[in-house]
C-alpha cells in the first residue's frame, strides 16, 4: 500500500469535511438571520394594524364619529355666547365640516374617557363667515367619552375659544354680490347677522367667560355673583373674540391695549352698576376700534 497515497486521501477527506461543516454553519447563520427578520417584522404593527387595535384609547382621539361629536359642542358653546339665533346655528352646524389633524392622546380618564390635543379646522358653508372667514383653525384640547354605540360619543371641549369666539358672532356673506339680507336662506343656509353687542338681550343662566374659581379681584368676584354681570361678561367676551379674528395688527394691538385698561376699570366699580356700565363701554369700545371710529381718551 502506498503511504503517499494513503496521506493524501486522509487529507482530501478532512478538506471534503471542513468545507461541508463551513457550508452547513453559513446555512444556519442565514436561516437565524432571515428567522429573526421575520420575527421581528411579523411583532411590529402598522400604523392601520394600531387604529384597528381593539381597546386602543387613541383611536377615539379622531375619525368620523369624534369630529361630529366635536362640531356638536362647538356650536353648542357658540349658541350659549350668542344667546340667539340658535336654530339658525344649528343648520350652519348641519352644513359645517371638521377636520381634526395631528391628535394626540394625553390622558386617560377611570371612566374610560380620554383626553386628547389637535389641530381643528372648522369649514363652513358657502356664504356664511365667522370673524370674517369661512374657515376657523386652532389647536384645541378635548376629552372624548365612549358612548353606548360605536359611534356614540361625547365630546367636552376646554380650550376651544379661538373657534367658538368667532363662531358666536357668525355672519353671513352675500354671495354673487347679492345682499344676503333680502334673502330668506342662502344655500339652504337661514340667513343670520351678526348680534348687536348693545342690544337688549334675554340674558341666559350661566356663568362669566372666566373660571371663577380663579377669581381674584373684587371685579370677578362681583361678576361671578350677579348673573346679569355674568351675561355681560359673556357678551363682551365673545365680541373680544369675533373681532382679534378679522383684527389688523393695528387694530389687535388696540384690543388688547384697551382691554387691560377696561380691567383696571371694572375692578375699581364698587357697585354692580358701575361693572355693568363699564362692561357696556368695553363693548362700544371694541366696536369702535373695529370701525375705525375709536379716539383715546383725554
Amino acid at each position: 500500500m502506498d503511504p503517499q497515497g494513503e496521506g493524501g486521501g486522509q487529507r482530501i477527506n478532512a478538506t471534503v469535511i471542513a468545507s461541508v461543516a463551513l457550508g452547513v454553519l453559513i446555512l444556519i447563520l442565514v436561516g437565524m438571520m432571515l428567522w429573526g427578520s421575520r420575527s421581528s417584522e411579523n411583532d411590529r404593527l402598522t400604523g392601520d394594524e394600531v387604529s384597528a387595535s381593539a381597546g386602543d384609547p387613541s383611536s377615539l382621539c379622531s375619525g368620523e364619529a369624534t369630529s361630529a361629536a366635536i362640531r356638536t359642542a362647538i356650536f353648542q358653546q357658540a349658541a350659549e355666547l350668542r344667546g340667539s339665533d340658535q336654530a339658525a346655528l344649528a343648520k350652519i352646524a348641519s352644513a359645517a365640516s371638521v377636520r381634526m389633524e395631528a391628535a394626540v392622546l394625553r390622558d386617560e380618564g377611570t371612566d374610560g374617557s380620554v383626553t386628547c390635543n389637535g389641530t381643528l379646522t372648522l369649514d363652513l358653508p358657502p356664504g356664511v363667515a365667522a370673524g370674517g372667514k369661512s374657515s376657523l383653525s386652532a389647536d384645541v384640547l378635548y376629552t372624548v367619552q365612549q358612548g353606548a354605540g360605536s359611534d356614540a360619543r361625547t365630546v367636552t371641549l376646554t380650550d376651544a375659544s379661538a373657534i367658538v369666539g368667532p363662531l358666536s358672532s357668525i355672519a353671513t356673506t352675500a354671495p354673487d354680490n347679492t345682499d344676503p339680507l333680502s334673502n330668506t336662506t342662502i344655500n339652504g343656509v337661514d340667513v343670520i347677522t351678526p348680534p348687536d353687542p348693545l342690544a337688549p338681550q334675554p340674558e341666559a343662566a350661566g356663568g362669566p367667560s372666566f373660571n371663577c374659581a380663579n377669581a381674584r379681584t373684587a371685579g370677578e368676584a362681583a361678576v361671578c355673583d350677579d348673573p346679569n354681570l355674568a351675561a355681560l361678561d359673556r357678551r363682551m367676551s365673545a365680541q373680544f373674540a369675533g373681532a382679534l379674528a378679522q383684527a389688523s395688527p393695528e387694530q389687535r394691538e388696540l384690543l388688547i391695549r384697551t382691554r387691560n385698561e377696561f380691567l383696571g376699570y371694572r375692578d375699581q366699580c364698587t357697585e354692580n352698576a358701575c361693572i355693568a356700565d363699564t362692561y357696556r363701554g368695553r363693548m362700544r369700545e371694541i366696536r369702535d376700534i373695529m370701525t375705525g371710529d375709536w379716539h383715546p381718551q383725554r
